[in-house]
């Protein structure tokens, strides 16, 4: 943690400023306005528990309230429906499920098993990584088996020269870019989550995070995947081999890179990685106007593009959320005044000299032309950390608030805040928000911020408790907002089951029916993720 008197204010900017490089569960909501009726997939029994021990290693790898045919299943015991918690809920405490069987697999193979054994039985599977989605996506609706891969967090192999990572699906985020971190390099996505979510998990979702603008999205930076089909093969898109040019057919891999696990299950990840910065810099600015902020993305991409890593805002409703609720290293008003709008930056390079040169420059301009009102910059690690976590700590202060409403949207950066202007201004008619009173409606605080650099708005709104009017009120009124401006309802969360009954407001009718050709292709019996990801009608198995 650092005060004012330890940090540098960007009064004018000078040489020595740059002298350092460094409840209720939602459930019932859901079922009701979004989750459709139960399909007839086989209930697990008895006899399925015992085919499911004889399939894995160990009885402690499968987890579940039913007991295996009496005499069967030496060593295992059942657990109370408590214990599965952790896997039947999401972190927010919004979606809920019934699953009663979580099977941990520890080798490819014992996953190829078990999805056969699932497929041939008419049996329903929902994949599960760190559970850290934000769309109900790992959880099961129903009562549908629990596929977590945790127990596939093996480093397969790291090329120093070339960059290129193999991993299990199961390996944490956080754990890989420390293990090559060893090695000078760093993973291309960095995530608030990144010490729980498994990289298997960001592939299936097309993770975006903080890190986009500098290095792309795991569309380009993933080089292979080693799949497995709900019919049990195991096949190497490219995991092997982890090729920069591949032009042989199709480029299969793609379509499993946010298929969200509806598709097959991701056991293996090979991804390229950048060197990671030997100089890094984070400033903090204070803005008066979202027109402010843009011209000072403009302005840092002309002075410093070439080293630009991040470029992220948040609004005054969320830098008070932070403020408020955040525990941990944060950065405590570093600044004089409050401002209507923040953004952090921050730069990596490989030459401290001229990086330093270069944010100089930035700043004397965004001074002089008054864009930003205030600054600090970071002058060791400890205040680095600091100033980052005023945006990363956003999403779980605003959970410390009440339960969250969260959306993740695309949509033209010079239309991203009017979007959460109409919003405020419409649950303030409808009397469920009252700005400036935490306590004054049903919605406490609504709070925008996210990623210029790629039109990534996170509007997230603090409620009293999770509520049907409130929900009712804020839906499908987001989406209608996003269409008209031609953005998409979800920029790097999913669909999972909260979006998929609202496909239609950012893709065709002609596109939607691709996507179900191709899940009918590859899932003919559609036990993978069911009633998520498309519109419900046409999930059938």
């Amino acid at each position: 943690m650092f005060s004012l008197a330890r940090s540098t204010l960007l009064r004018r900017p000078t040489a020595s400023l740059l002298s350092s490089s460094t409840s209720t569960s939602l459930l019932s909501l859901r079922q009701a306005s979004h989750a459709p009726p139960r399909l007839p997939f086989t209930k697990l029994t008895p006899a399925s528990i015992s085919s499911l021990l004889s399939l894995v290693g160990s009885p402690s790898q499968i987890v579940s309230t039913i007991a295996p045919t009496e005499g069967e299943g030496s060593g295992f015991k059942t657990v109370g429906i408590e214990e599965l918690d952790g896997n039947n809920e999401d972190w927010m405490g919004k979606y809920k499920g019934k699953g009663q069987v979580v099977v941990k697999p520890k080798t490819r193979e014992e996953v190829a098993k078990v999805l056969k054994y699932c497929n041939d039985n008419n049996i329903a599977v929902v994949p599960q990584g760190g559970n850290t989605g934000l769309v109900g996506g790992s959880i099961p609706v129903y009562d549908e088996l629990i596929l977590n891969l945790s127990g596939l967090n093996e480093i397969r192999h790291f090329d120093s020269v070339a960059g290129i990572l193999t991993a299990d699906a199961g390996c944490v985020l956080e754990i890989l870019d420390n293990e090559i971190g060893k090695d000078g390099y760093m993973m291309p996505l960095d995530l608030g989550a990144k010490g729980s979510c498994h990289i298997g998990g960001n592939v299936a979702t097309n993770a975006g995070g903080l890190r986009l603008l500098r290095y792309g999205s795991l569309h380009g930076s993933v080089l292979g995947l080693e799949v497995v089909t709900p019919e049990g093969k195991i096949v190497d898109l490219g995991c092997s081999v982890g090729l920069r040019k591949d032009n042989t057919g199709l480029d299969l891999k793609q379509l499993y890179i946010g298929s969200e696990g509806t598709l097959g299950i991701i056991t293996g990840v090979t991804i390229l990685c950048p060197r990671r910065p030997t100089s890094t810099n984070v400033a903090l600015f204070a803005l008066p106007t979202f027109e402010a902020v843009q011209q000072c993305f403009s302005a840092t991409k002309t002075h410093v593009g070439e080293i630009l890593s991040a470029f992220e805002f948040f609004d005054k409703s969320s830098y008070e959320l932070v403020q408020k609720y955040a525990t941990g290293n944060i950065a405590r008003n570093p600044l004089e005044n409050e401002a209507e709008f923040y953004v952090v930056i921050e730069t990596g390079g490989s030459n401290k000299e001229h990086d330093d040169a270069k944010l100089e420059s930035l700043l004397e301009h965004l001074l002089e032309t008054e864009i930003i009102s205030d600054g600090v910059l970071a002058q060791d690690s400890n205040q680095l950390a600091a100033l980052w976590a005023l945006r990363e700590s956003i999403p779980e202060s605003a959970a410390k608030c009440g339960p969250v409403y969260k959306y993740d949207l695309s949509v033209p950066v010079p239309k991203m805040y009017g979007l959460v202007e109409v919003l405020r201004k419409r649950m303030t008619e409808k009397g469920l928000y009252v700005e400036g009173n935490e306590d004054g409606g049903k919605i406490r605080k609504i709070a925008g911020y996210g990623h210029i650099g790629d039109g990534n708005l996170h509007v997230n709104m603090s409620a009293v408790s999770w509520d049907k009017e409130v929900e009712a009120a804020i839906e499908p009124l987001i989406y209608e907002l996003t269409a008209a401006e031609k953005g998409s309802i979800s920029a790097e969360h999913g669909l999972g089951v909260m979006k998929a009954p609202h496909l239609h407001y950012s893709k065709t009718d002609d596109a939607i029916q691709m996507m179900r050709e191709v899940k009918k292709l590859f899932d003919p019996k559609g036990i993978m993720n069911p009633y998520k990801y498309l519109p419900a009608e046409e999930t059938k198995p």
